[in-house]
C-alpha cells in the first residue's frame, strides 16, 4: 500500500514571491506617505508633487480614509532624445484604516507645496457613567 503524503505548505509558498512582488510594485508606485497621531487627531501627509487638487479624490467610508488620484503628463515633447526619465505618471490609490476613536465625519484636508495633509480629529472621550445602584424588586 502506498501512503499519500501531502505538502500543505508547498503550493502557497510557490506563489508567495509573486504576491510579495505585486505588493512591492504597488508600494513603489504609491506616493510617499507619513501617518502620525497626537492627543487630538490623526494626521496623514502624502507627497503629491505635480498632482492638481482637482485630480485628487478623498473619501472617508466604513472607518477608512481613501485617497485616489492621478498624476498626468504635462507636455508631450516630439523630436527630443531622452537619456532617462525617473518621473512617474498614472493613477494611485491608498487606503488607511482609522482607529476606533477617529471621527471621520470631521476629517479635513489641505494641500501645500505638493503635499496633501489630511487631519482626522479624535472623538471626545465618553464620560464615565456614575455608578448606579439597582434595586431588586420582590415578586
Amino acid at each position: 500500500m502506498v501512503e499519500k503524503t501531502e505538502h500543505p505548505g508547498l503550493w502557497p509558498s510557490l506563489y508567495d514571491p509573486l504576491r510579495a512582488f505585486g505588493s512591492r510594485v504597488a508600494d513603489w508606485l504609491s506616493p510617499a506617505t507619513e501617518a502620525s497621531g497626537s492627543k487630538d487627531a490623526y494626521d496623514i501627509s502624502m507627497e503629491l508633487p505635480g498632482v492638481s487638487e482637482d485630480d485628487i479624490e478623498l473619501t472617508v467610508d466604513n472607518g477608512a480614509v481613501t485617497i485616489r488620484g492621478e498624476k498626468k503628463t504635462q507636455v508631450e515633447k516630439k523630436g527630443d532624445t531622452w537619456f532617462f526619465s525617473e518621473r512617474q505618471y498614472g493613477a494611485f490609490r491608498r487606503s488607511f484604516r482609522l482607529p476606533e476613536d477617529a471621527d471621520g465625519a470631521r476629517a479635513s484636508a489641505s494641500m501645500k507645496d505638493g503635499v496633501l495633509h489630511v487631519r482626522v480629529p479624535k472623538k471626545a472621550p465618553e464620560e464615565a457613567e456614575a455608578a448606579k445602584r439597582i434595586m431588586i424588586s420582590r415578586t
